[in-house]
């Protein structure tokens, strides 16, 4: 097929582009390369897409609707992966219009490509998020989710809304994926995983909430890009479909440092906090839908993605 993914440079985005090149896809990569984070890291991963030529890197912003019409006009895609969006549950506290402008406002845009321009299907990024403060675990798609804690879960959950609309008007399928703590090589600096490995190997203290109460269904890349690529597969969806991609392990979090201490070979040093504004105490994802429907089972336990993580942190900066 020839598949739109944004949010290409991105961590899941540049895996998932890898995967359906290597399956034989075209695929078009669309991201504006902000700098939220390191843009030299964006870089770096765009690097190892450009060379394929099945792939084209196009450059630009989500909200510029006629550069939007043009490309779906010309390249006339076949399933859109919509991943493109400003990350980030506490940035939001102290950020909130880049959330509404890149989120929502963005999204809207896809969706108005996807209805004018034929696309079959459209598979977006949700959010574990979504849930807010609902503290029945495992979370269930069908479980209430009109409590949000942070502007990103409300965002990530106007987008859903958005596209429930869009599918009974205009009748073209979406596809919702509500993703639990995704972690893995070239992953973002901003999330724990990175920001715990760089202070432990530099002997600063990390910042643990909640005072280490907390647990998180964290999640392997790989088994992410595994579920997204059931959703471009599947058949017999409805109309409009919302599924949990989730490792279906809510870990404690101090279970998660002990594994990266194991894989660095160091000890951490703890800075017990409270809970900050946006957080949750825990996640942990229900994936029966995913499982029967998209064909879904994640198979990577931290025990086996942190020291993957690890092993490729120390590569690309060069640490022995």
């Amino acid at each position: 097929m020839k598949i739109l993914v944004t949010g290409a440079a991105g961590f899941i985005g540049y895996h998932l582009a890898r995967r359906l090149l290597a399956d034989g896809h075209e695929v078009t990569g669309f991201d504006n390369f902000n700098d939220y984070y390191d843009v030299r890291l964006k870089e770096a991963r765009h690097a190892r897409l450009t060379p394929v030529p099945a792939y084209r890197g196009v450059r630009g912003d989500l909200c510029d609707y006629p550069l939007l019409q043009d490309l779906f006009r010309r390249e006339r895609f076949d399933q859109v992966v919509h991943l493109a969006a400003q990350a980030g549950v506490r940035y939001s506290i102290d950020h909130p219009f880049t959330y509404i402008k890149s989120n929502v406002e963005g999204t809207l845009t896809i969706l108005e490509a996807c209805r004018h321009h034929g696309v079959k299907r459209l598979i977006y990024a949700s959010s574990s998020s979504v849930y807010g403060a609902n503290a029945k675990l495992p979370f269930a798609e069908e479980d209430r989710c009109d409590a949000q804690v942070s502007l990103y879960g409300a965002t990530k959950k106007t987008d859903e809304l958005m596209a429930r609309c869009y599918t009974h008007l205009y009748g073209f399928e979406t596809v919702g994926l509500r993703f639990f703590t995704v972690y893995g090589p070239w992953g973002r600096p901003d999330m724990a995983m990175w920001s715990f490995t760089r202070s432990i190997l530099d002997g600063r203290p990390i910042q643990v909430f909640n005072h280490g109460d907390m647990q998180r269904d964290f999640t392997f890349v790989d088994d992410i890009v595994q579920g997204i690529c059931g959703a471009i597969r599947a058949t017999g969806l409805a109309p409009c479909e919302l599924f949990n991609l989730g490792n279906h392990r809510s870990e404690k979090l101090l279970d998660m440092i002990a594994e990266l201490e194991r894989a660095l070979g160091r000890k951490a040093e703890l800075q017990l906090l409270p809970m900050q504004p946006g957080d949750v105490p825990a996640t942990y994802a229900d994936i029966a839908r995913a499982r029967d429907k998209l064909g879904f089972e994640p198979t990577t336990p931290i025990s086996v993605g942190i020291p993957g993580f690890v092993a490729w942190f120390k590569e690309y900066h060069g640490i022995r």
